[in-house]
């Protein structure tokens, strides 16, 4: 008995390599133009085109109009944690490129995984937040303690907002570098929007990495720790 949907197509949609590099650049929380997307996948634009009306087809990506031009970004954050756990997956076998991008150390200090923190940093902000018990776990989900809502609003980190979004408040996402969890969510969400609201870090323009400067991480470590 075939039980459950069908894997099959969506797996197929990005097990290409063009629309995989698409989607890989779409992580960024970014929108992107066709032609933007075409010349980081290394095709033509009416090939990028072709591999675009595919993904919306399937719900991986949605397009917004803007004057001119149409933009492109991930559908939601549910595609985001697939496509990370797929990294996780595809480093644990061995599935890593032929050239390293000069990026790689920084993607793996602190990057953007759709919208919130991941890499080292992200990490180790998670870790610290369960040891301190401002986050349970659990086997099905995690949930915020009295403790943690002190730890978030001791940040100006609205958390009734992010209670209120259509989305988890807080989520375990696999870390594809590091193979321990992130935090993810709406809370995540808002965790890396105060971070770069206070200047603690920036991100790269022209990629996933974000950047602390020596006081932010400072700060961040020391607010782990208390």
């Amino acid at each position: 008995m075939k039980d459950g949907p069908n894997i099959a197509r969506i797996a197929a949609l990005i097990g290409d390599h063009a629309r995989a590099e698409v989607l890989t650049a779409l992580m960024a929380d970014r929108a992107l133009t066709a032609t933007e997307l075409a010349d980081l996948a290394g095709v033509s634009k009416s090939t990028m085109s072709t591999h675009l009306a595919k993904l919306l087809d399937a719900g991986l990506i949605a397009a917004v109009a803007q004057g001119r031009h149409r933009y492109f970004r991930l559908a939601d954050a549910d595609v985001a944690h697939l496509l990370e756990a797929l990294m996780g997956v595809a480093f644990r076998a061995g599935a890593v490129r032929v050239r390293s991008s000069p990026r790689e150390p920084a993607l793996r200090k602190a990057r953007v995984c759709y919208d919130h923190l991941a890499g080292e940093l992200g990490v180790k902000t998670y870790e610290a937040l369960v040891q301190r018990g401002c986050i349970e776990e659990s086997a099905a989900a995690l949930h915020l303690t009295e403790r943690g809502r002190q730890w978030f609003s001791a940040l100006d980190i609205d958390i009734e907002a992010a209670q209120h979004k259509r989305r988890q408040l807080c989520r375990r996402c696999l870390d594809w570098s590091e193979r321990r969890h992130h935090l993810g969510g709406a809370l995540g969400a808002q965790l890396l929007q105060r971070l770069l609201t206070l200047g603690w870090a920036r991100r790269d323009p022209a990629s996933r990495v974000v950047t602390f400067g020596p006081h932010g991480e400072r700060e961040l470590l020391r607010l782990l720790q208390d």
